[in-house]
């Protein structure tokens, strides 16, 4: 249910609301809840605040960015001062001057700081930082356990400002993908402590660092679907796009968005709940040697496995325990090791079936598996539609993940397999929208567009296209795809024809590494026009990447800087201070997994 467009009279509100269901009545008494509370404080705030502090967060996908909203809304609603920004919307030298500083980050990668915290990281862990004795912070750190590198990107920041001698307001806390309890724990407890803060200070003795301009508050009421409370959509289309013989198996899908009230951009992604494959709940069944009926935590074992837990990548816990009472199995020595390198080349291909048959005299208690699996999480896909030619159905792009079939037993992507394969037309599927603010077409709809987006990376730039085609835009567009083999892996092919034919593509430079000796890919083709990429980019030209994170975005990235490196003639150093300068300008953006 979408906002009204227009007030209730007071005195007519409570009847107006019985006519609506129960689910409605409690979305809008809720809502209208919040904008009373929401205006009352942010009047507060403005009238009598004695304690401001900064908001600054990091983020990949938009799940620190949509934190720290909430966070800033918090803070308002309890009558303090509240400024919002991305990291790299912040000089640190300005944190000198600050009283208290809330950043709540994620963790890309292997440990790496986001794409919009990267420069603040630079000049904050340089010699030149300022020292801040007069500073409170605390830290939300957001990551995945499954990572060698969990929540290093918050550790880190935490420790550098401790470091520089500021004060913790409130211990840093890292928070696993499930992170909307702990991270909710962490808001709460930062409010409160600087409400409590608030009472014994004087105007004037709180400073908030001076930031650039950014959304201060979420500018519509939070959706009532979320992670933890998908909508139940159908799953209406599912195409095939690879051609017969590709190695790929990469599917169309198209989410109905019903009475959901789901309000998505182009850019966004689409968090898609998925449900374990029958076969590997009941070869783990056989496995540990355990009725499909047995209780655990008042649930049927089976139905756990399909629902509730991931039972195809093993968790650290479930490593360290079939490791301890299997001391001669090979992944005991491999862990005995140490070296994280090496267990993870080791761990490549197998789920926790290969695991527990490689161990097969170490006992697992169907009681025990709740500590030693982790919880089934939604799987994250970038929106390849755009709500102005889509407004009723979400497109996905997704690739199938399917290997081992010659070994004997066919391994398979937990949410992809299950869309592809066992999601009828009838079967309700969890889905929740994840913003991402930071994707987005240019606001200035006559800047130039160029989109690197090879394989199911095209997805955002399918959806960047139907948005520009739809809305007139009048810059230019200019998008690089490549794949294994024209013939089966050229997805959306006659769509890009249609977008080239009606002047909304003005570029398209393919890539097909197999298609020739040589392999061909995207960056290759980058090289090869660097002098109009570059002249692109000084026509005020937005950079975007979608895809690989490991070797194609890296490798995507290092083309830029040697296009600008070649172009300029001023070298590397230079280079990297004009790439720095598109990322200030939020110019060269990245949706990377």
């Amino acid at each position: 249910m979408s906002a009204p467009g227009y007030a209730l009279p007071e005195a007519d509100s409570s009847a107006l609301i019985d006519v609506f269901t129960g689910d409605q009545r409690a979305w809008l008494s809720g809502f209208l809840a919040g904008l009373a509370a929401s205006q009352a404080g942010q009047a507060q705030a403005e009238t009598a605040a004695t304690l401001h502090a900064t908001v600054l967060y990091g983020t990949q996908t938009g799940n620190s960015e949509e934190l720290a909203e909430r966070l800033v809304g918090m803070l308002r609603e309890g009558g303090l001062g509240a400024e919002l920004a991305a990291l790299d919307d912040t000089d640190p030298a300005r944190l000198a001057d600050a009283s208290h500083l809330l950043v709540v980050t994620s963790t890309y990668g292997e440990g790496e700081m986001p794409d919009n915290a990267e420069l603040f990281w630079e000049a904050l862990s340089s010699d030149t930082a300022p020292r801040l004795e007069h500073l409170h912070f605390s830290v939300l750190a957001l990551g995945d356990s499954g990572y060698e590198g969990f929540c290093r990107a918050g550790q880190i920041l935490d420790t550098r400002f401790e470091q520089l001698g500021a004060t913790r307001l409130a211990p840093r806390a890292d928070c696993d993908v499930d992170f909307e309890e702990p991270a909710t724990a962490w808001l709460q407890e930062v409010v409160g402590r600087l409400r409590a803060m608030a009472a014994h200070l004087d105007p004037g003795d709180s400073v908030a660092v001076p930031v650039a301009p950014a959304p201060t508050a979420p500018s519509k009421p939070r959706s009532r679907w979320n992670k933890k409370n998908p909508f139940p959509s159908r799953l209406v289309e599912n195409r095939l796009l690879s051609g017969t013989g590709s190695a790929k198996e990469i599917r169309h899908f198209e989410f109905a968005l019903a009475d959901s009230g789901i309000e998505y951009a182009a850019g966004d992604a689409l968090n898609v709940m998925p449900r374990n494959a029958p076969a590997l709940v009941d070869a783990l069944l056989a496995a540990l040697g355990a009725a499909a009926d047995t209780d655990v935590d008042g649930a049927p074992l089976a139905a756990r496995m399909t629902t509730d837990w991931e039972i195809s990548t093993p968790s650290k816990d479930l490593l360290k325990t079939l490791a301890e009472r299997s001391p001669e199995s090979e992944l005991a020595a491999v862990l005995a090791r140490g070296e994280r390198e090496t267990l993870d080349a080791w761990l490549w291909g197998r789920d926790v079936l290969d695991l527990l048959h490689g161990c097969d005299d170490a006992r697992i208690e169907p009681a025990e598996l709740p500590d030693l699996l982790r919880p089934l999480q939604p799987r994250a896909y970038s929106i390849s539609s755009s709500p102005l030619t889509s407004p009723d159905r979400i497109h996905l792009t997704v690739a199938s993940v399917r290997h081992g079939a010659d070994t004997g037993r066919e391994h398979q992507g937990v949410c992809s397999t299950f869309l592809a394969d066992r999601c009828g037309t009838t079967d309700a599927v969890g889905i929740s929208l994840q913003p991402n603010a930071a994707f987005r077409v240019p606001s200035d709809p006559d800047r130039p567009v160029i989109m690197v987006g090879p394989g199911t990376g095209i997805a955002p730039f399918r959806a960047f296209l139907h948005e520009r085609a739809a809305s007139s835009a009048g810059g230019r567009n200019w998008l690089f795809f490549g794949d294994q083999h024209r013939d089966t892996d050229f997805i959306y092919a006659d769509e890009l024809a249609g977008f080239t034919e009606a002047g909304v593509l003005h570029r398209l430079d393919l890539a097909f590494s197999r298609d020739q000796a040589d392999k061909i890919y995207v960056q290759t083709r980058m090289l090869e026009a660097a002098r109009e990429l570059y002249a692109w980019l000084e026509d005020g030209g937005h950079f975007y990447v979608c895809g690989d994170a490991v070797r194609m975005a890296k490798d995507v990235d290092q083309a830029l800087r040697d296009v600008v490196a070649a172009q300029r003639g001023r070298g590397a150093d230079d280079a990297d201070e004009y790439i720095a300068a598109l990322k200030r300008d939020k110019r060269y953006v990245r949706d990377v997994y």
